[in-house]
């Protein structure tokens, strides 16, 4: 999440920042993960993203729980000494094939989940974004600064909260950045 975050605050800083020129420029900076924290779209696309790693989470589940079986099964055979060395074999191989299986699906689940969790913070992204170059339309800013990734602000004015009440964003609760 942190890194869908930089690099969605590098693209806020090159999209938001306002083309126009002037001899003397009209600065402004924004924390655009405080902006996008305080969005209420935040929390619904937490709780989306949330439910679709607990489906996830349960396949992956039923797969161990699976994998658990294969080798207890494994083992009373073997214990028992009941079972050919073919059979042992064969019981082997489910075990490791299944064992790659659930290692190639932990990967693809990582892999999706951040996927879907770059296209739902888009959507949020664009918002803000909108906002943004509203707001420093409408007071003449040249310049939006995301001091979110800037290690020393510059001087001019945060437009935070006027892109707060731009969104109808009145509450100071957040939901925090992970």
């Amino acid at each position: 999440m942190k890194n869908i975050l930089k690099s969605t605050l590098l693209t806020l800083l090159i999209a938001v920042s306002v083309s126009a020129y002037s001899q003397k420029g009209k600065f402004a900076h924004i924390d655009s993960n405080e902006l996008l924290a305080a969005m209420p779209e935040r929390a619904e696309l937490e709780k989306k993203l949330q439910g679709e790693y607990q489906t996830l989470e349960s396949s992956l589940q039923q797969m161990s729980q699976e994998y658990q079986r294969k080798v207890a099964e494994y083992q009373e055979m073997e214990a028992s000494g009941t079972a050919s060395d073919l059979i042992l074999q064969t019981k082997i191989s489910e075990i490791q094939d299944l064992e790659t299986r659930i290692q190639q699906f932990q990967t693809s689940a990582q892999e999706a989940i951040q996927q879907r969790e770059v296209e739902l913070m888009e959507g949020l992204v664009e918002i803000a974004k909108k906002a943004i170059s509203e707001v420093a339309a409408e007071n003449g800013y040249n310049y939006v600064f995301d001091a979110a990734v800037l290690l020393h602000k510059p001087d001019g004015d945060n437009i935070l909260p006027l892109v707060k009440k731009k969104l109808g964003i009145t509450t100071a609760a957040a939901i925090p950045v992970k």
